[in-house]
């Protein structure tokens, strides 16, 4: 894949008088969320692939957007969803099956699946560009004066399907994701005034790397360690931490500013890279296609890793969806893992309003659809937080899909005043999510047999409470022993109840394919859930 500086977006005047059709057909978000529409979803998750395979499954990651297949819950929308290879048809069925008061035949007849039939390593949207009469197809089958089209991010590859389909892509515009990456969101955090850590702009050899950690240390000079990232990293893996300790005789003002550079660049081949199969020579080259950043690492005995979503909506509303809480993981809890929600009460209401701020600066320069904003949260005496805000997602990740199937299983809606998400009956509701939730021991579960657990020890969302749980990634099952599911309940409490049942029921019914006896339970299974620092 390209770097975001390298996209050559000549159709930008295009692709925008083409996205402006979603202001015009649907002039408030209510008609938007309700419409009579066709949905085109394209889950490809468009970046490097190399830092994409450091995911273990990532290949499956396209089920993410799988909770899209609730909008057929409006009885007048139609959904085609493109994958690489054919999903299960037991998976398509599951989801099918959680919508209440619609017939499973009349959704079905409603969702068209297509397919490449492709594995290879290239995004799925590149596939599909490559394919014309699957474009011709697609184009075929959709309403063009209703039709929209959502991804998991936004490249110049998505414009261009965008353009030859002629259906608007509802994501910020590929130009505008360099908001996105790393130095990108330390600029709109200083433009905003968002509290984040000190850092440096963006460099693109381990030299310049060097010097810019080198002045850091200066501007801190009691920094213990450092956070290096790759500007367009995904989900933590391309992140390393410098430990500055073996080098701490060349601490300022100990050591001149040429001594301190040549002790960090030495102490590079060191680092201590979160993606675990990570060298420094392969991360050094990376540096000159993507450039890189140096970062304070925040320090702190009670640290936690909260995030909130918000939206620019077609008519440039920017709205704040959700907070949670992440749970990380990783050799220094820099990796994510999943999430609570909504936040902990004592700051939610804070990250709501960094993240307007955030939001109105987005909505300024043009940005589109979803954002994230990822924060580090340290206690302080008297119960207090100082929370620093450390990245921003232009595109959905791994808190979207859990508040979205909540959202759309119950309609019911965010409020502001408490940060708490309500069902129509009025009743708060809570979830705990994953995306990693693997074992050796679920190795060569089937789709069908996770769905015949499911149904004997009833662990499927129930719409009457509107409790469960709901399963993703199932494609990852066999072959990684790999599942995601977010666990929904009426307190906290039960939602960690719902989501350890489920562990514990995963662990009775495979203790016969592995000798390992590990409950594995919420706490064990996310042992930074607290401790973490969030990229």
């Amino acid at each position: 894949m390209e770097s975001f500086d390298d996209y050559h977006f000549e159709n930008a005047e295009q692709f925008r008088k083409l996205q402006s059709h979603l202001g015009e057909r649907w002039k408030t978000i209510e008609l938007f969320d309700k419409s009579d529409a066709d949905i085109l979803v394209v889950p490809s998750i468009s970046i490097d692939q190399r830092e994409l395979k450091k995911v273990e499954g990532c290949e499956h990651y396209e089920e993410r957007l799988l909770f899209s297949l609730i909008r057929l819950r409006n009885p007048r929308n139609r959904l085609i969803y493109v994958t690489s290879v054919p999903l299960h048809p037991s998976i398509i069925d599951y989801y099918l099956q959680l919508l209440p008061g619609i017939p499973f035949s009349h959704a079905r007849n409603r969702l068209l699946l297509l397919s490449t039939y492709d594995a290879s390593l290239k995004p799925l949207t590149q596939k599909i560009l490559e394919r014309p009469r699957l474009i011709e197809r697609i184009g075929q089958a959709l309403r063009l004066d209703k039709s929209f089209m959502i991804c998991y991010n936004a490249t110049s590859l998505e414009s261009d399907l965008s353009l030859k389909l002629g259906v608007p892509l509802y994501a910020a515009a590929p130009d505008l994701q360099i908001w996105g990456t790393k130095s990108g969101s330390r600029k709109i955090f200083a433009e905003s005034g968002v509290p984040h850590p000190d850092g440096s702009e963006r460099v693109w050899d381990k030299k310049d790397l060097a010097k810019v950690a080198a002045q850091l240390w200066e501007r801190q000079p009691d920094l213990r360690r450092m956070v290096i990232k790759l500007n367009e990293g995904f989900s933590g893996e391309g992140n390393a931490l410098l430990d500055l300790k073996p080098i701490i005789d060349f601490a300022p003002p100990n050591a001149s500013h040429r001594q301190r550079v040549t002790a960090i660049g030495k102490s590079f081949p060191e680092l201590r890279f979160q993606a675990t199969q990570e060298t420094w020579e392969n991360f050094s080259g990376k540096i000159a296609e993507m450039g890189a950043i140096v970062e304070a690492f925040v320090e702190g005995k009670v640290k936690r890793s909260p995030s909130v979503q918000g939206r620019v909506t077609p008519t440039g509303e920017v709205e704040i969806i959700s907070t949670h809480d992440q749970i990380l993981g990783g050799p220094d809890g820099q990796i994510y893992l999943g999430c609570t929600f909504p936040a902990d009460e004592a700051y939610r209401l804070h990250l709501q309003d960094l993240g307007l701020k955030v939001g109105k600066q987005l909505a300024q320069k043009g940005a589109l659809e979803r954002y994230s904003l990822d924060f580090i949260a340290v206690e302080q005496d008297g119960g207090k937080w100082d929370i620093q805000a450390i990245e921003i997602n232009l595109r959905k990740g791994g808190t979207t899909h859990p508040f979205m199937t909540l959202k759309l299983l119950t309609t019911g809606r965010y409020d502001l005043s408490t940060g708490l998400f309500y069902s129509q009956q009025g009743q708060p509701k809570y979830y705990i999510a994953t995306d990693n939730l693997q074992k050796d021991r679920y190795q060569g579960l089937l789709p069908n047999d996770l769905m015949d657990i499911i149904a004997h020890h009833r662990l499927h969302f129930d719409t009457g409470t509107e409790t469960g749980t709901v399963f993703h990634l199932m494609g990852c099952l066999s072959q990684f022993g790999k599942l995601g599911l977010t666990s929904i309940g009426d307190s906290s409490q039960q939602a960690e109840d719902i989501y350890n049942k489920v562990i514990k029921v995963l662990d009775e019914e495979t203790r016969n394919y592995d000798s390992e006896s590990d409950s594995n339970l919420l706490f064990s299974s996310f042992p930074h859930r607290w401790d973490g620092y969030s990229f």
